[in-house]
């Protein structure tokens, strides 16, 4: 990971661990990478989001664990020091200052034992559409409803998972969201 650390600006970098800090801080539900990394590659970086996916992995470790051991700022920096494989100077940097910022926020916001094991939603966007035709049928026109769930999994990474659903089933959908509505209203 630190290879790929070194590669990522100092900007980028701190925009990350930021959002890893508010995802464990539970102000945002996750966070984009995808997006990030379309801008760290906009930016001129050869980076994938498979990589950058794995260092936010590594980073949200690194925070919850030093969280959950009530680290202070100079005992993080010295066990990263400790470690095989060297992080770059600015990549240090940034985690010092982030964590000596807002890491005190997450040792009394977070129970590190009580971190969740599911993913959390975030958005759901639906369109209507109709097949008109297919190499095998030259006439199908039958509607379907295409849903895009946008999830946060439990290490904050943000993944958008589709499907299609016929009129009916969309319905039998609904039916269902409202019930867990009317249960809700009861809570």
């Amino acid at each position: 990971a630190a290879d790929k650390i070194r590669l990522i600006p100092q900007d980028f970098f701190a925009e990350l661990c930021e959002q890893i800090i508010q995802h464990l801080n539970h102000k945002i539900p996750g966070v984009n990478t995808a997006e990030l990394c379309q801008r760290i590659q906009t930016s001129g970086v050869e980076i994938n989001i498979a990589d950058l996916a794995k260092i936010a992995n590594v980073l949200s470790f690194l925070f919850s664990t030093a969280a959950r051991n009530t680290l202070s700022t100079e005992e993080l920096i010295t066990t990263l020091g400790s470690g095989t494989s060297t992080l770059p100077k600015h990549a240090v940097q940034v985690i010092r200052h982030v964590w000596n910022e807002q890491g005190k926020a997450i040792a009394v916001s977070e129970d590190a034992t009580n971190v969740a094991t599911v993913g959390q939603f975030v958005d759901m966007k639906w369109k209507l559409g109709v097949a008109m035709s297919s190499d095998t049928c030259r006439s199908l026109k039958y509607p379907y409803v295409t849903v895009t769930l946008t999830v946060a999994d439990p290490s904050g990474q943000i993944t958008d998972k589709s499907f299609e659903m016929t009129i009916p089933q969309f319905k039998n959908f609904i039916r269902q969201f409202k019930e867990m509505a009317s249960v809700l209203e009861t809570v």
